[in-house]
Parts: C-alpha cells; structure tokens; sequence
C-alpha cells in the first residue's frame, strides 16, 4: 500500500513537471523561431523595397523592441548578411544575378534555385537553408534569396540544449522526489495506517460479543421457543457478523496482505457455477436471469476471489434489479484477455453517481439496502479483486433505467 501510494505521487508530480516542462521547451522554443523568422523576413523586405540592394545606413537610435523581435540597420548589416538576386522576365529568361554577397552560390546554383521556386509558384517560402521571396516585377519577377544558415544553426543548437537542460533537470527532480516522497507521504500513510489498525482492531473485538449475542440468542429460542424478538436479534446479528468480516478482507486486500494463489483455471465453468443458484432466487422473486457464456475460456487467476468477484455483481445486480426485472450475465474472450459483463434492469438511476458505486459505504437508495440487506461494500471488494489480478472494472448506463458492470481482466 506504502510503495503503491508512493509511486502513485511520484507518477502524478512528475507528470505534472513534464506537462509543465514541455508547454515551457515549447513556448520559448516557439518564440525563437518566430523571433528568427521575423528578423529573416525584415531583411526581405528592405533588400525588396531597394531593388535588392541595402539603402545607406542612416545613424538613428533603434527602439529596444526592434533589437529584440525585428529587424533594425546597422553599420554591420550589408556585411553580416548573406544573400542573392536573381531577375527573370515573364517568359523565364534570366536578365541578372548577383551573388556577390555570398561565397556558397555562383550564377549556376541560383538560376537553380529560382527555376525550382519558379516551378513551385509559391511567393515566399525555404528553400534549403535559404529563406525566399518572389516579388512581381513590370519587367518580370525579382527572387531574392537570404541564407538563413547560421539562424537555423542558432536556433537547432537552442533547441537541443534547452531539450537537454530540461531531461537533466527532470532527471534530477525525479531522484529527488523518490528520495524525499515517503517523508511528504508520511503523515498519509501514517493516518491510513491507524485508520485500517482501527477497522482490524474494532473488527476482532466485534466478534466475540457478537458470537455471545448470537449464542445467547440460540439458548432463548431452546428456553423460550421461537419468537420475533429472538428472530430478529438472530437476522441482525448475522447481518453484522458479515459486515465485519467484509470490512475485514477489504483492509487486508488494502494493505496487500492477502496472498492471491494464481493458477490457470476453467473461468466458463466457475462463473456458471457460481452464477446458477441466482436462477432459483430470480424465478422466485418473478425476475429472469440470462447467462452467454463463452465456453472454455481459461484464466490465470485466483479462482475463489473471481468466484467471490461474480457473485458479489451478480448478488448486487439481484437485489437492485426492479420488479420482474432482467438480469444477464456475459463472458467473451477479448484481444487481451476476457471480459464479464453483469446487466441488470432497474427502477431509475443518475449517471452522474456511477463512479461513486464503487465507494465504501456508499448506496443509492439506503432504505432499499436496509431491506435487501446492503452495506454499500460489496462493489469495493469486487473492485479490489479486479485490481488485484490487474485488470479493471467499468460501470454504466445508457438510459438510466439499466446498468452494466464490465470487467476486463
């Protein structure tokens, strides 16, 4: 229970670290590029309204959101920047190029360049590591084509550093999370324990004067003969006495001290077994009980709490079924393994408390319970049986006249 509340911290912390590290990595990762691209594109467009030349630099003070988001002249620009034109007219021929402000690209490669732009008919776009416009020209069209080399490699390098501060920081986070988790889980566990060491000590001192009662009740009935009172007394008790032991085997599986013996069993004929004597319950009380069951389906389990599984849904599916009701049960083999569905019909029931079925103590109707004998623990048994042969156990109702327990194992 300990190591089970532990990694369950650990899973949720680190899962919220990692969403809380990826929206960051991504967003400044995001505004990097952007960054880049807009300060690619203000070069386009001064080299676009200059007939792909610099204009002169004019001496001006630059506002401080143009050095860090935009494009601002400097001195340095028409050195620091690498580019190339190209002007074509509107039948194709090439009427000029300049690559004398770049050392990778001669005339050849950037007629290259401009015949795969022209070919794509896009105006603007990359083309390797080249950002590109085309501009319409009277005499044609000019490409104007600016190495983004160095930004790319700017922004790669930002990227796999951040990623790599980010990995070594939720490595760390991690080791030190695992090292101090019991001491921030400690107060939890240390009420969970006192509150199972509570149920386990109240459970065992119930019993024997429960075991009293019940035996003094049984020498008034020899005394006195059978009344009300005395049956009565006996019902109760009964009723108690089971109520004990459930909350007893619910603390144990809670605390993992019961040992499941798993071996490969018939699953068809243990829940037909344990299913039939339902019928004669149903027929009784005007209601019909249908099994579709797959036969020969087998199991790696513990045989006797899958037993216990299906009859407490089957047991829970009886008492709150309506009036001439319907009860089915289903078993089919899936792609991982088997599926038990228990269906039964009721009266009325509100979606919006299915998952709190499976909470102790918890019961739709406690007037019905108290006549069909409920405690609203049974569904939290079946659901640490189901946990414990590591599967899972799902609840709904589409009409909200009927409800069906699905179990995957």
């Amino acid at each position: 229970m300990i190591k089970k509340l532990q990694r369950r911290f650990i899973m949720i912390t680190m899962g919220s670290l990692a969403l809380v590290i990826f929206i960051l990595l991504g967003s400044i990762n995001m505004v990097n590029l952007y960054q880049m691209d807009h300060k690619v594109n203000g070069a386009i467009n001064i080299l676009s309204q200059n007939q792909g030349k610099f204009p002169k630099y004019e001496n001006r003070i630059e506002s401080r959101s143009e050095y860090r988001f935009g494009f601002a002249m400097n001195p340095e620009t028409q050195f620091e920047t690498r580019y190339f034109i190209i002007k074509v007219n509107k039948d194709g021929s090439v009427i000029e190029t300049d690559t004398t402000h770049i050392a990778a690209v001669n005339s050849h490669n950037a007629i290259g360049y401009a015949n795969k732009v022209l070919s794509s008919s896009k105006k603007s776009g990359y083309e390797g590591t080249y950002k590109y416009a085309v501009l319409d020209e009277p005499y044609g069209y000019m490409f104007i084509f600016v190495d983004c080399r160095i930004q790319i490699q700017q922004v790669v390098s930002f990227l796999v550093i951040s990623c790599s501060v980010a990995l070594v920081t939720f490595f760390i986070v991690f080791i030190l999370l695992y090292i101090f988790s019991k001491k921030a889980i400690k107060p939890i566990i240390e009420s969970i324990k006192k509150q199972k060491q509570f149920i386990t000590d109240a459970g065992h001192e119930i019993k024997t004067p429960l075991a009293i009662i019940l035996a003094n009740a049984e020498v008034l009935e020899m005394t006195s003969g059978k009344n009300e009172w005395i049956t009565s007394i006996r019902n109760q008790t009964n009723r108690l006495d089971k109520l004990v032991k459930n909350l007893l085997m619910l603390s144990k599986m809670n605390e993992d001290n019961v040992k499941l013996q798993f071996s490969d069993f018939d699953l068809s004929n243990a829940v037909i077994e344990t299913a039939f004597p339902f019928e004669i319950i149903a027929e009784k009380n005007n209601k019909k009980l249908i099994m579709d069951i797959q036969h020969e389906l087998k199991l790696h389990g513990d045989e006797g709490s899958i037993r216990q599984l299906v009859s407490t849904l089957v047991d829970n599916a009886m008492k709150y079924s309506n009036e001439e009701g319907t009860i089915k049960i289903c078993l089919s083999a899936v792609k991982k393994g088997v599926k038990i569905e228990v269906y039964n019909t009721t009266d009325k029931i509100d979606k919006r408390n299915l998952d709190k079925l499976f909470d102790r103590f918890y019961r739709v109707d406690s007037s019905r319970s108290r006549e069909t004998g409920g405690y609203g623990i049974g569904l939290s048994i079946a659901k640490s049986i189901v946990e414990m042969h590591h599967g899972k156990i799902l609840v709904k109702s589409e009409d909200e006249k009927s409800i069906c327990f699905t179990v995957l194992i």
